[in-house]
């Protein structure tokens, strides 16, 4: 038997104790759940309008290569597309949200520089190469939201299961174990007067 459940006035203090670090832990919890759950429907926003965006700019990137490849022929502009070097200027940090660490990814490389002369293209492969350029900004955007959201939706899931617990577990737990000890202690103090009444009788006859 748990020495914690005898009916003493010391445990029944650790009871209310408990009791009341677990309520105040479920209201912690609840408040973290609540704004994580308003960061995520923000995030949830966001990532719908870049990717609304992305499509925009997608289909203006490719409407403008096909003119391109129309204009100077698929070979060639297949040439200045391998010609264009490696984009490397990512970089990924971190933040926390309410103890939860979602990324912050950072482009560092700035407008990509011309592969090409001016002179041997036309100015539907510029504007390919400007959408292109954007899609790409975007699409490193769209991978921070969308990777934040699925932290986020994972801390919140964790969150709920913590509050569930204390709120469904924990603090019934403690409210039931402090209404017995009290009870019980109840009982034994009229128990007591009782038995002080009888003996103060006892020594009056």
């Amino acid at each position: 038997m748990d020495p914690n459940t005898f009916p003493t006035k010391g445990n029944l203090i650790l009871a209310k104790n408990s009791l009341s670090l677990a309520t105040m832990g479920y209201g912690l919890m609840d408040k973290k759940r609540n704004i994580l759950i308003r960061e995520l429907m923000g995030l949830i926003d966001e990532a719908k309008g870049i990717q609304a965006e992305i499509d925009t700019t997608f289909r203006a990137a490719y409407e403008a290569l096909q003119k391109a490849n129309i204009e100077l022929g698929i070979n060639y502009v297949q040439e200045i597309g391998l010609s264009v070097p490696v984009d490397d200027g990512v970089k990924i940090k971190a933040r926390s949200i309410m103890g939860t660490e979602i990324p912050l990814v950072q482009h560092e490389g700035g407008s990509m520089e011309l592969a090409y002369g001016l002179n041997s293209t036309t100015e539907t492969l510029d504007e390919a190469r400007y959408h292109f350029e954007r899609v790409k900004e975007l699409t490193i955007k769209l991978s921070m939201v969308e990777n934040s959201a699925y932290r986020l939706a994972n801390s919140i899931k964790k969150t709920q299961k913590r509050a569930n617990a204390l709120k469904n577990i924990t603090i019934p737990r403690y409210e039931e174990l402090t209404r017995t000890i009290s009870n019980a202690l109840e009982e034994k103090d009229r128990e007591e007067f009782t038995r002080l009444k009888v003996i103060k009788r006892s020594k009056g006859a």
